[in-house]
């Protein structure tokens, strides 16, 4: 068995609709933070293609306006037919500082392929810091040759959670399964 660690595979490798709509604000929560914060954030992060990252961000404040955190990290998945996927990264939110985080997950569906991806992670309806360590639900399409970009939607007791991710790899396909955020790393996906 090897001893790489989990940064160390994820770095290595070249290499879901969201599930209700945001609700409302709470009352004394801090101000989310805006479009300008995310996509300057989001050209640090991601760099080059800081085009589709500000359209991605622009459509989704369209959809469910503005988050109250967000996440950047790095991921890799697998699948075919079934797939897995591993990330971890940092969670950002005025009330509760900054703080490191972990997700794996499962899918199911007509999905072969792998990617790598740097990805940031849009947070809305966060009550408290700790609720992201939960299982969020939804479907996920993907497809890249060489390179991609895209963004989709998870959702799970109000909180919704948008994924938008750049990366490279090779896959095709959509699948539904969930994301689990925990506060160490594993290599269980359930």
């Amino acid at each position: 068995m090897s001893n790489l660690t989990r940064r160390e595979i994820l770095g290595g490798l070249a290499a879901l609709t969201a599930a209700g709509l945001a609700g409302p604000a709470f009352a004394d929560a801090p101000p989310p933070f805006s479009t300008g914060e995310i996509i300057d954030s989001g050209h640090h992060f991601f760099g080059a293609i800081s085009r589709g990252l500000a359209e991605a961000v622009q459509e989704t404040v369209k959809h469910w306006g503005l988050p109250n955190g967000y996440i950047l990290g790095q991921e890799a998945s697998g699948a075919f037919v079934g797939g897995l996927r591993y990330g971890e990264g940092k969670m950002y939110t005025r009330n509760a500082g900054d703080q490191k985080v972990y997700w794996q997950g499962p899918s199911i569906g007509f999905d072969a392929g792998g990617d790598g991806d740097r990805t940031m992670m849009l947070v809305y309806n966060l009550p408290a810091a700790n609720a992201i360590y939960q299982r969020f639900v939804g479907i996920n399409g993907s497809a890249y040759f060489v390179g991609g970009f895209g963004f989709t939607a998870l959702g799970a007791n109000g909180v919704v959670v948008v994924p938008i991710r750049s990366g490279v790899g090779v896959r095709l396909g959509v699948n539904a399964g969930y994301v689990k955020f925990t506060e160490r790393a594993t290599w269980n996906p359930f």
